[in-house]
């Protein structure tokens, strides 16, 4: 049992759902049109976007039972939801106002909604299915939801079958599905009967189907081919509810009150003479303690960069006389050899010479073509291989030592 309503403007209307049932409330676009100018003659057809906005009258958003959908500006909206034994008696009104947005046009009606009772609340036997291949305005349709309540009608087989509540998934927590492959966003069915839950509805909870649940693995089920042809049910989500097993906790919550503060009079301001407030505390604080550590770690540093160097006097009483000696006669042969370099008379070899001058023309080479050039050295320094011969052979391992040290130094 599915109470579903087609709205018309111009009148307020009166609708009677009843607590435990669901109900559905359609507001088509077309009874609207004809309220926004310029109003369409017969035969011209209009396809303004019409958007809805509803809340409770007095208030800024609706009932917490009642729900309102509406995909795009162009399809239809829809007031849905399940109201309980709570709003039995009490008259809802709601403000139902829909917006032209080409001509900036609004109209408003109002919605009263006169909750009934039921001998049938609540069904004791509840059962939700999650459907993956339905987005929520989808199921609301009463030929799709029909059918869906006669599929579960004949795997139940009760007497009395009603839809109880449908929620989307993205209001449990789900994510909004990718534009691909037409993915749909699922929907909690709720529907609730009076006969025990049938064999097939209770394979789910045998431990092998638990089992592949627990592995993301689809469950083995008789009666999902009834389904199959319209409604792909995730069988792994499926909640069966027996309510006479239900134990019921009551608490005792606060009375929220009418919301609306006392009286306390007038609001008193603090007065404009402040107490002044000492700020030298925060001062030593923030900025003489930091600065008092880092001039202390800069006297350290100071002192270990500085005061703590051992001092060329210190290094030669400690170096051995020999030693000194020997590096004193390699650094009076550097110099020896420095002079005599800079004494250097022969032609520099063709090699370090340059082939084209800055005009662009061939240099003529220094010597004919059959000048023995096999004689002459590829670097200056070549020259003074000869010049040490008349020294001493331990005078000329001492300096070939010393150069060795020095051209690895630079």
């Amino acid at each position: 049992m599915v109470v579903t309503i087609l709205s018309r403007s111009h009148a307020d209307r009166n609708v009677y759902p009843s607590a435990g049932v669901l109900f559905v409330h359609v507001l088509e676009r077309e009874h609207f049109k004809g309220e926004f100018p310029p109003y369409p003659k017969p035969g011209d057809s209009s396809n303004d976007p019409i958007t809805f906005n509803t809340n409770l009258m007095g208030y800024p958003d609706r009932p917490g039972w009642l729900r309102y959908i509406q995909r795009t500006s162009h399809s239809d909206g829809v007031l849905y939801g399940s109201p309980t034994a709570e709003h039995v008696g009490k008259a809802t009104i709601i403000e139902i106002t829909a917006y032209n947005r080409r001509t900036f046009e609004t109209a408003r009606h109002n919605l009263v909604i006169n909750i009934m009772s039921t001998e049938e609340y609540p069904l004791p036997y509840q059962a939700e299915f999650f459907i993956k291949n339905m987005n929520v305005e989808e199921m609301l349709a009463s030929e799709v939801l029909g059918d869906f309540l006669g599929a579960v009608k004949n795997v139940w087989q009760p007497e009395r079958l009603n839809a109880i509540n449908i929620t989307s998934a993205l209001d449990r927590g789900g994510r909004v599905p990718l534009p691909i492959n037409n993915l749909k966003e699922g929907v909690y069915v709720m529907v609730g009967a009076d006969v025990q839950f049938s064999s097939c509805l209770r394979e789910v909870e045998n431990p092998h189907n638990q089992l592949r649940c627990s592995q993301e693995m689809e469950p083995v089920i008789s009666c999902d081919k009834k389904f199959r042809a319209q409604f792909d049910i995730d069988w792994c989500k499926i909640n069966l509810v027996d309510i006479t097993k239900v134990v019921m906790i009551h608490s005792n919550r606060p009375d929220p009150g009418t919301g609306v503060l006392p009286d306390i009079g007038e609001y008193n301001p603090p007065s404009e003479s402040l107490k002044s407030r000492d700020f030298f505390a925060d001062f030593l604080i923030t900025l003489a303690v930091p600065s008092a550590v880092a001039m202390v770690l800069f006297t350290i540093l100071g002192y270990s960069m500085c005061c703590r160097r051992e001092g060329v006097d210190k290094r030669n009483m400690q170096t051995p006389d020999i030693q000194l000696v020997h590096h004193s006669s390699i650094q009076k042969s550097t110099k020896e050899l420095r002079s005599m370099s800079k004494n250097r008379e022969i032609s520099w070899p063709l090699s370090t010479l340059p082939v084209f001058s800055q005009s662009g023309e061939v240099v003529p080479p220094i010597h004919p073509d059959n000048y023995e050039t096999t004689s002459m050295p590829l670097m200056q320094t070549q020259i003074h291989v000869f010049l040490c011969l008349p020294f001493s052979m331990a005078r000329l391992c001492s300096l070939s030592l010393y150069f060795v040290k020095v051209f690895l130094r630079f």
